[in-house]
């Protein structure tokens, strides 16, 4: 196995991706995003704000359409 190869996060029960609503602010997104590469969900949520500032609005449709096909 080389150091590239996918492991799922031990928080992450069957290695897929799922909203995360009980830790979710609004449709929990970031929550999951976080759960899923086991970081802190707030790093999420501050790169998606500073995306949102950055990338004018872009990342809002990025995160509407996470929260639209992810279940």
């Amino acid at each position: 196995m080389s150091e590239f190869d996918h492991k799922p996060v031990a928080n992450s029960s069957s290695g897929n991706f799922r909203l995360d609503k009980a830790d979710g602010k609004i449709f929990g997104v970031c929550a999951g995003i976080g759960n899923y590469f086991g970081i802190d969900p707030l790093i999420v949520r501050l790169g998606f704000v500073l995306g949102t500032l950055i990338g004018f609005g872009s990342f809002i449709l990025i995160y509407l359409a996470i929260a639209l096909i992810a279940k």
